[in-house]
């Protein structure tokens, strides 16, 4: 590991509770940028300190590369200075993927998240190649993006240990579901592993992760970060029984439907900004919605 990068220090550079917010829309289907500063500044006042866009949950395949900097923008003027905006800049062509980073960095943003190539399956070569060019074109700290059931290639551990290297990828979004794998890769590399996989924060917590990436923080922003901080002072019984309180919740919105479309449902009945998902994605429909409300309501959430 290289002791001169952003992780030197065990200081946290992307913060230690983020949502991976979702992208508002109006109801015609357009990009909502005032909602979008709107569901910020809720998130943050509610103990985030720190917001992922343009991710997964943020619909980012179906937004447009302006669109993409227009939020960026908006939610840095909304909320920098109170958290850290992340801005997801990964797609599956290497060329684009500098382009929006070196945007992402003119618009504010203060960290990336890049998500392994999808669909085309690059050989660990490749992988490496394409998100050491992401970091070498910005001078923000990277957090690296780990979801092979969707992106259909694993960040092995040699490539991770090489990336360490980087001395500006400090972090990875883990969703590999392997625990064993990311605890050795987390005593091998130093890298800030953040939890992208919300049934598992506590457990990624208890072998060393340094915080989570939450598409239920989005609704539960509080809930959320209560597990953080009971986990963070000792109390691992209480950390237990918040996490557990949560995982109906997490479970209804991440195994009926995308966790975009059931946050989206959440965040309309408690009045915030949230809009329509943008096709392929369909909406909650009302026997699902009903579930949604039960679960919320029993996790302790209120509106």
């Amino acid at each position: 590991m290289n002791d001169t990068s952003l992780r030197g220090s065990r200081a946290l550079p992307l913060g230690r509770c983020l949502t991976a917010m979702v992208t508002p829309f109006h109801p015609d289907g357009t990009l909502d940028a005032d909602g979008a500063q709107k569901l910020a500044a809720h998130l943050v006042d509610s103990g985030c300190d720190g917001l992922v866009l343009s991710g997964t949950t943020g619909e980012s395949p179906t937004t447009t590369d302006a669109e993409k900097d227009l939020l960026t923008r908006s939610v840095v003027e909304a909320v920098g200075g109170r958290a850290r905006v992340i801005a997801g800049v990964g797609t599956s062509d290497t060329a684009q993927s500098v382009a929006l980073a070196r945007a992402a960095e003119r618009a504010g943003a203060d960290g990336l998240l890049v998500v392994t190539p999808y669909y085309s399956r690059p050989q660990q070569e490749g992988v490496r190649r394409h998100l050491s060019a992401v970091a070498d074109a910005v001078s923000l700290p990277v957090m690296l993006y780990d979801i092979p059931h969707r992106t259909g290639t694993r960040l092995s551990g040699e490539t991770l240990r090489s990336l360490a290297e980087h001395p500006r990828i400090v972090a990875v979004k883990d969703v590999s579901y392997d625990l064993a794998g990311a605890a050795r890769t987390i005593a091998d590399t130093g890298l800030h592993y953040y939890c992208g996989a919300d049934e598992l924060n506590l457990p990624l917590l208890a072998i060393g992760a340094v915080g989570v990436v939450s598409t239920v923080a989005n609704v539960a922003p509080r809930q959320t970060l209560a597990v953080l901080d009971a986990y963070a002072r000792g109390d691992n019984a209480e950390a237990l029984r918040l996490h557990q309180q949560l995982l109906p919740l997490v479970q209804t919105m991440m195994d009926e439907a995308p966790g975009t479309v059931t946050a989206k449902a959440l965040l309309a009945d408690a009045g915030l900004p949230a809009g329509p998902v943008r096709p392929p994605l369909v909406e909650a429909d009302p026997d699902l919605r009903d579930r949604l409300r039960t679960a919320f309501q029993n996790a302790g959430c209120s509106r």
